[in-house]
């Protein structure tokens, strides 16, 4: 049940938990490019920026504990400025319950207040979970890089989905 969770913009006193989530999904390693997560410095200063720059970014709160996020960073360049690109996770004992939804589905409608165009994300090939979830929402495939990630030795393709926001 998502129920008892709060989906909220991400505030600095949130940098902790989420610094905490991300690295406990990093560890997985089979769902992000990141092995482990940044030192907390420099998951301030991504915050920080975020929050300055009107990049959306909600995170999933159960009892004052970080246990999602998902954040959609805008193109740095005047001509890709209405394109973003999301990143998300959710912690083990809190997916499959609909959360990713609606983290994303609360981002997304965040990203289109700030008039945003087009979101789009990266997927390994083989996180098929994360992949039918992406197309539910709306996500539609864009194409395919080959062996473009490597963790532990071992190659995975990475699928690059997007939508249109309108």
């Amino acid at each position: 049940m998502t129920s008892d969770i709060v989906i909220e913009a991400i505030r600095e006193d949130h940098v902790e938990g989420f610094r905490e989530a991300l690295d406990m999904v990093a560890r997985e390693r089979k769902y992000l490019v990141f092995t482990e997560a940044p030192p907390v410095e420099a998951m301030l200063s991504f915050v920080r920026d975020n929050i300055a720059a009107g990049h959306p970014h909600m995170v999933a709160v159960a009892d004052g504990k970080v246990v999602g996020w998902c954040d959609i960073r805008r193109g740095a360049r005047a001509a890709q400025a209405h394109c973003g690109v999301l990143g998300m996770g959710i912690i083990p004992g809190y997916r499959d319950r609909g959360l990713g939804r609606k983290l994303m589905l609360a981002t997304i409608e965040a990203a289109k207040a700030t008039g945003m165009h087009r979101v789009e994300l990266h997927a390994h090939a083989d996180n098929f979970r994360a992949i039918a979830l992406y197309e539910k929402v709306g996500f539609a495939h864009e194409g395919l890089a080959r062996d473009a990630i490597r963790i532990d030795g071992r190659y995975i393709d990475s699928v690059l989905m997007a939508m249109i926001l309108t």
